[in-house]
């Protein structure tokens, strides 16, 4: 009984390890970003160059895209290091084009929903990693949801449709609550245990973290839509 205790013990020690390794991972993404959008939007040749050449602008998005695809379907392939590298490029990059925000909102409105945005994820997220429920179904609807958001939000680009356009907003923030619980219990139970310090172990932290920045970011947004000022 000793033994089983025992090695349940571990067995949380090194969950809680991994995942306060992700977590690090993520906020050091996003403080990158941060940084970044913040310097390109006190920039105004940076501002020009970006948001005043559309090939340059969705060249960047693009360029995302193909990042985070790379990643994760060569993340097998690669070394911790270069991962670890290619992560934080994403973020350098994607910080970039996430200046556009600063041009658009006020700075208080942008600094209010980032705390309404990090209180939501922490609580969702502590959900999903202390929960004894199985989030499958949860997420296997949340992932459903995302695909259809995905397409309206596609349609919408040339019917700029304002209606539909707060309908994907406000179901956006439901599903990337539902994927920020579902995600990190996925994270969790993905870790495998007795590799901790391991090359397996640091890309599984990385691949971890990427989903939950993803996540992060993607309700920041969808938060801001609401709760954001324009100038």
């Amino acid at each position: 009984m000793n033994k089983n205790t025992s090695s349940n013990e571990l067995i949380q020690i090194e969950q809680a390890s991994f995942i306060t390794n992700v977590y690090g991972w993520m906020c050091s993404a996003l403080i990158i970003t941060g940084l970044v959008s913040t310097w390109v939007a006190n920039t105004p040749e940076l501002i020009e160059l970006i948001f005043g050449n559309r090939f340059v602008f969705y060249g960047l998005l693009i360029l995302e895209v193909i990042g985070v695809f790379y990643l994760a379907s060569a993340i097998d392939n690669l070394s911790s290091q270069t991962a670890t590298l290619l992560f934080f490029s994403y973020a350098a990059v994607n910080g970039l084009t996430f200046a556009v925000i600063f041009l658009v909102y006020t700075t208080e409105s942008i600094e209010s929903t980032f705390y309404i945005t990090a209180g939501t994820f922490g609580i969702m997220s502590a959900y999903g990693y202390f929960t004894k429920k199985d989030l499958t179904t949860v997420g296997n609807f949340a992932i459903m949801g995302l695909i259809g958001l995905i397409i309206a939000s596609f349609v919408n680009l040339f019917f700029q449709n304002e209606q539909l356009q707060w309908i994907t907003t406000y179901a956006g923030i439901l599903i990337f609550v539902a994927l920020t619980a579902y995600d990190t219990q996925k994270i969790k139970k993905m870790n495998i245990i007795g590799n901790e310090g391991s090359e397996e172990d640091k890309k599984e932290a990385i691949m971890g973290a990427l989903t939950l920045y993803l996540d992060f970011i993607n309700l920041f947004l969808k938060l801001l839509r609401v709760f954001g000022k324009k100038k």
